[in-house]
């Protein structure tokens, strides 16, 4: 018989048939494989007070915050599976695995809730589904954890998914903006576990773009050597965490006046900049971000390093305005304010007031960081982005400038070039700690490092 849960084996046209006798021969003889006792997540001693924190916010409210669900890439085959941030922060489960599962808050009492955590049990060893489903047949995508070992991982109660019928409605974080918004706002102060996984991230993510300095010969030679930096990144961020926690950017020459450059597909070309925007994520699915613009040939020109110095006094004045009770635009303010005077006296603009900057620069100079890499996003404008920064917060402050190719408005030597900086920062009661320090960021210092690298 075909697992209740999971009906009939998801099988596809090129899968042999089975006989009886093989479906008898492997109903039986199976080990148990239990997994160790000692299996508590980490982040179970946080979460707890994580759900007490959203109960606060919906007294007496059913609360259902699905993992989300698997998503067709090309006719048989999945996406790579990655749950809903805001069931990671409340469970502490981040694994492939966790697709199709929902967690429950459901009321207990006025002013409580107690977790219930529907999940998929492992498959059974009695029915084809375990070693015939190609989507979540054991033999296929690997072991879940059964019900009994998910409530010791995160000390939440477990029932059977769909073992109850459809669950009761309720507030849905998936299609309910005040949830959501709730949900984002709370993220947006990082307890003391949250900072150390986002710390692990950078610290790999500098690892990832010392890799790619020492592998920049290779893909020099190469016809598409972004994309050849793109795979040495990601071999990084594979081997150290989860992934990329975004698409790498690896933008050379004018592709980096594109600020979502991820086609990467260019060529490299010595004498010109290369802009890599790049972030590992960790198991836990917190990712870092951070952007170097450096000089392919190994040594900035001396128009190479005038643009990028402006954008570095920029980052500067950001990162000096970063304190707790300062408005997060603020940071924002005081980069563009440089910005501003540095292409006023360039000549470019007649005067650093108003707002015809923005025609060099584009976007924002940062934004929250954590389990998402724009963190936070639906938090409601009140409390981010026209709130006030709070210690514990985590920010990037990236600065650019992005002077497009066919821009009339500028002189020639200019045209094609662009530069981001952008580092990661928590603030502190003092100001804000750069988590990225270790990654050089003057053009002195990324010289030597390059040289040292390569040599």
């Amino acid at each position: 018989m075909n697992h209740p849960l999971t009906g009939a084996p998801r099988t596809v046209s090129h899968d042999l048939p089975v006989s009886t006798e093989f479906e008898t021969f492997m109903a039986g003889d199976w080990a148990p494989t239990p997994l160790p006792m000692d299996i508590r997540l980490d982040a179970a001693d946080f979460t707890h007070t994580r759900r007490a924190r959203l109960s606060a916010r919906f007294p007496g409210e059913r609360l259902i915050i699905p993992a989300g669900e698997l998503r067709v890439r090309s006719n048989d085959c999945d996406h790579r599976f990655r749950p809903h941030s805001a069931y990671a922060w409340l469970t502490g489960l981040t694994g492939e695995e966790q697709a199709g599962h929902i967690l429950v808050l459901e009321p207990d009492g006025p002013h409580r809730h107690e977790a219930v955590l529907y999940a998929r049990p492992r498959s059974p060893r009695a029915g084809g589904g375990f070693y015939r489903d190609r989507r979540y047949g054991e033999f296929w995508v690997g072991r879940r954890p059964d019900l009994d070992e998910t409530e010791r991982m995160t000390g939440i109660r477990c029932a059977v998914l769909g073992g109850q019928g459809e669950l009761p409605p309720g507030r849905d974080a998936t299609a309910d903006a005040e949830l959501a918004s709730a949900l984002s706002e709370l993220r947006l102060v990082k307890d003391a576990w949250e900072a150390d996984q986002l710390q692990l991230a950078v610290d790999h993510t500098v690892a990832g773009f010392e890799d790619v300095v020492r592998d920049l010969p290779r893909a020099l030679a190469h016809p598409r050597g972004e994309r050849w930096i793109e795979g040495v990144f990601g071999l990084r961020a594979r081997a150290e965490g989860n992934g990329t926690g975004y698409e790498t950017i690896v933008a050379s020459g004018a592709h980096a006046c594109v600020l979502h450059w991820i086609r990467n597909d260019g060529p490299l070309e010595a004498g010109t900049l290369l802009l890599l925007d790049a972030g590992v994520e960790t198991d836990s699915l917190y990712t870092a971000d951070i952007t170097r613009t450096l000089p392919l040939s190994g040594r900035f020109s001396h128009l190479q390093r005038q643009v990028y110095e402006l954008v570095l006094a920029a980052q500067d004045a950001g990162i000096a305005a970063l304190r707790p009770g300062a408005s997060f635009r603020d940071f924002h303010r005081a980069a563009m304010r440089v910005i501003a005077e540095g292409l006023t006296e360039w000549g470019v603009l007649k005067s650093p007031e108003g707002d015809l900057h923005r025609r060099y620069t584009l976007c924002g100079s940062g934004h929250m960081l954590g389990l998402d890499v724009h963190d936070c996003a639906q938090a409601r404008a009140e409390t981010y982005p026209d709130g006030v920064l709070e210690e514990g917060q985590v920010l990037t402050v990236e600065p650019g400038l992005y002077f497009q190719p066919d821009d009339e408005t500028l002189p020639a030597e200019l045209r094609g070039i662009g530069v981001r900086i952008e580092d990661d920062l928590v603030v502190t009661a003092e100001g804000a700690r750069l988590m990225s320090g270790a990654l050089p960021r003057t053009p002195d210092a990324i010289e030597a490092w390059m040289g040292e690298l390569i040599g």
